[in-house]
């Protein structure tokens, strides 16, 4: 069974910082591209950041760049999502994903991901 669980969210006064993690089960977590998105209420779902499973390409969202950074452990199966200097807009529930083919021309698109976590909310105060 896949699961991913994603924690870490909470509140935070703007410029402050949160690290998300998502910890993988069930899949072979060391071949797959993973990925951070997150949808506030209303919007739709947008891209924040995305890793290839050997670590060595990743790529963000043109909001979140110089701010985020996406790593992962591939022996905890494990990803994570350091975010600093916070924005309001930045608000929104955090939700991770990973993608079995890796294809990294294909890593922005939600679409194209195999499996999601539940979502954590992150929301920023202004």
């Amino acid at each position: 069974q896949v699961q991913l669980a994603e924690s870490g969210g909470g509140l935070v006064q703007a410029g402050g910082s949160l690290r998300l993690s998502c910890a993988a089960s069930g899949l072979p977590f060391n071949r797959y591209g993973m990925g951070w998105f997150r949808q506030a209420p209303g919007k739709e779902r947008d891209f924040v950041a995305a890793i290839t499973w050997s670590a060595l390409s990743t790529y963000y969202a043109d909001s979140v760049k110089g701010r985020f950074t996406i790593s992962r452990d591939n022996a905890k199966n494990t990803v994570y999502l350091q975010m600093n200097s916070l924005k309001p807009e930045d608000t929104a529930v955090y939700y991770c994903a990973a993608m079995k083919k890796e294809l990294r021309w294909m890593l922005r698109d939600g679409d194209e991901y195999d499996y999601w976590g539940q979502g954590t909310q992150v929301t920023v105060s202004s």
